[in-house]
């Protein structure tokens, strides 16, 4: 038994059951542990919970940066981070749900640990979004507003999205992006 297979195994348990009624025991029954046997491998359901907040940021801003550094137009750059993000969230469906819907459930003091790595995160997305203002693509007043507005859409997915579903991420990805891109996009000249 790997850290791996038991951060993961949390992973699930907090997306079906929440994190608050998830418990040691349940992920040690996950992982055909005891639950003893368990706190060798981790500390507490606290730490557990952190580095997989952490695990899920770092796989998407390494998976953005991709994109990012890419050097395609703007409207390229975001139309392949809305696609890369969606199916990203769709392929680790059980630790996107733990980031998005579990983060709030972290102590102020390790908040505090993970507030700088989901400002990187944002600020990825912010940055794309300024890249195409600034370029006199995007017609945005507040690009952080605009950013975040991308995210929630982006987010909520979680919640409905099926793999078995009518669409694939990917698609669902585009849609949003037509949607998102043309209501940004400056059309004849006009802001």
């Amino acid at each position: 038994m790997t850290r791996d297979d038991i951060l993961m195994a949390a992973a699930q348990v907090f997306n079906q059951k929440g994190y608050h009624a998830a418990s040691m025991q349940d992920i040690a029954n996950t992982v055909h542990l005891q639950k003893a046997s368990l706190y060798h491998h981790v500390s507490s359901k606290q730490e557990i919970l952190l580095e997989l907040l952490d695990r899920a940021l770092e796989l998407l801003i390494k998976r953005l940066q991709k994109v990012v550094d890419q050097a395609d137009l703007p409207e390229q750059k975001l139309r392949g981070a809305i696609r890369t993000y969606l199916e990203t969230l769709a392929e680790f469906q059980d630790l996107a749900a733990v980031l998005i819907l579990e983060h709030r459930s972290l102590p102020p003091e390790l908040n505090e640990v993970h507030i700088p790595r989901r400002d990187r995160f944002e600020r990825l997305w912010r940055d794309l979004i300024c890249e195409g203002k600034d370029a006199g693509i995007f017609n945005c007043t507040d690009p952080a507003l605009a950013s975040r507005a991308l995210l929630g859409v982006l987010n909520w997915t979680i919640t409905w999205y099926r793999p078995d579903g009518p669409l694939t991420a990917t698609e669902i990805a585009d849609q949003f992006a037509d949607l998102f891109l043309k209501g940004l996009m400056v059309r004849n000249g006009i802001a």
